[in-house]
């Protein structure tokens, strides 16, 4: 079927006697490409006015006069075209809702320090200054809340099943599922895989998704099941097969991705240079024993050296409590794998009761990390409080402040798995190039206590290669976001 396939008549002989597909008919909706576009516009433009008329009224209650309207109306514009050029209204699966809030604040500042400079070169008086202000401030909360607003019912549409485009996969191999298993795992990216489009696939046992064809029946798949993303993997068929299919897909409306080779070194750091039509692509990946990786380290124990202090209270009511409820010691250590392969006790609050012989033994499943209740469920009444909200971790601030461990990174494993899980594992000991963390990239996507190891890894891996202090931010950010979430879920 290759050499079928390759064979230009045979091709044109498809195509002459496939039925030709009209373009697909615009549909709008929310959880549409488009329409996501359309309704991020739509709720910014009507926060920027609702920002100016708070100014206006926030003027007129401080008997502040000569409120511009044309001020108003270029700030606004102003902040439009900066959101705009940082990319807020381009295409996007996931819902970067911290990212969302860095770009508005920074496109409301810029915009702000433009007016207050044409203020001050066209000498505009302290009432311009102070409309300036006061249309930052309002722009920046209410922009803000109004991004915040739509990504968090939209997730929650998409967590619910809604608004999902129906994505066909390219390639039933090995990447063709693991793609197909984020999507289903991660329903709030947008995107519902229906099947896989592969003349030869690896395998096909109907256990995940079907196999709906060959690269001949993306017309009828794509009618069939009403596609709106394909996604192209790693296929056995040629290069010129999968263009066509590319500018297929484009005629018939239909958006495409693909995963690029070497996938596991493509950071978010990419550069393009170009010989001719032939694309150079390099990615540029974080250096763990470089300046940044320094910068974070030396921050790592002055913040760690803050947080001590400021929750100096806390750590004491959370002692005596442990104290009250198991007695001495206070502290349980374990000994841990850190940067190097160097081995650290990692120090928690307790908050179990000691083995008895009669409880019965931990095995781990195949493939799973330890974590989590092993074994009997020794935990009190107040572990199961710490472990929930993470503050059996706090201890671990002086593991920071002494040099073993980072405020994010890898979470460190016992030696004992380390060794097997470095025997099974694709690139487990790489976690181990830069300081394991309190908190860190696995976690806050969900891979706590008893998952996937190799999901671990990877988000782990790709942690380290695309680090920046941002995203020790983003993620610092969604830890304590996490923590808030549960004490208002009430559970």
């Amino acid at each position: 079927m290759v050499q079928l396939l390759e064979s230009a008549s045979t091709v044109d002989a498809i195509h002459d006697l496939a039925p030709r597909l009209e373009r697909r008919p615009f549909r709008l909706g929310l959880g549409t490409g488009l329409g996501w576009q359309l309704g991020c516009l739509a709720v910014d433009v009507a926060m920027l006015a609702l920002a100016g008329v708070a100014t206006a009224l926030g003027a007129g209650a401080a008997g502040v006069a000569g409120v511009s309207a044309s001020r108003t109306y270029g700030y606004c514009a102003l902040v439009f075209i900066l959101l705009a050029a940082r990319g807020l209204y381009g295409p996007s699966f996931r819902l970067r809702t911290i990212d969302d809030l860095r770009r508005i604040a920074g496109a409301t500042s810029f915009a702000a320090i433009i007016m207050l400079a044409l203020a001050a070169t066209l000498g505009g008086s302290s009432s311009d200054v102070d409309q300036t202000l006061r249309l930052w401030l309002f722009a920046t909360t209410y922009v803000g809340a109004g991004r915040i607003a739509l990504n968090w019912s939209q997730r929650r549409a998409r967590m619910a099943g809604e608004g999902l485009r129906p994505t066909l996969i390219v390639g039933a191999g090995r990447v063709g599922r693991l793609t197909a298993a984020r999507l289903l795992d991660k329903p709030q990216v947008g995107l519902k895989p229906i099947g896989f489009l592969d003349k030869d696939p690896l395998i096909d046992d109907g256990t995940m998704l079907p196999v709906l064809g060959a690269s001949w029946d993306l017309e009828q798949v794509v009618r069939d099941h009403d596609v709106e993303q394909v996604i192209i993997t790693f296929s056995t068929a040629p290069s010129d097969v999968l263009l066509r299919l590319v500018r297929r897909c484009e005629e018939l409306g239909v958006a495409v991705a693909v995963v690029p080779r070497l996938y596991e070194r493509t950071t978010t750091r990419l550069s393009v240079d170009h010989m001719g039509g032939l694309p150079l692509v390099s990615a540029h990946a974080s250096d763990p024993r470089g300046l940044h990786f320094a910068i974070k380290y030396a921050l790592d124990r002055i913040i760690a050296l803050v947080l001590l202090v400021a929750l100096a209270p806390l750590l004491f009511a959370l002692a005596v409590a442990t104290y009250v409820s198991l007695g001495r010691p206070l502290l349980f250590r374990q000994r841990r794998v850190g940067r190097d392969g160097v081995e650290f006790d990692m120090l928690k609050f307790r908050t179990m009761r000691l083995a008895r012989e009669q409880d019965a033994s931990f095995e781990l499943e195949d493939g799973m990390a330890p974590g989590g209740v092993e074994g009997a469920d020794r935990r009190t009444a107040l572990g199961r409080f710490l472990r929930k909200t993470s503050l059996d971790e706090l201890p671990q601030l002086f593991n920071v402040l002494f040099g073993h461990m980072s405020l994010v990174g890898p979470r460190p494993e016992r030696p004992e798995f380390v060794a097997r899980f470095d025997s099974c594992v694709y690139r487990y000991t790489d976690r181990h190039r830069v300081k394991s963390g309190i908190t860190g990239w696995a976690q806050v996507n969900g891979l706590r206590g008893q998952t996937s190891i190799a999901d671990r890894a990877e988000w782990d891996n790709h942690y380290i290669e695309n680090f920046s202090l941002w995203l020790d931010v983003k993620i610092l950010l969604l830890t304590v976001a996490a923590v808030f979430a549960w004490f208002a879920s009430g559970e």
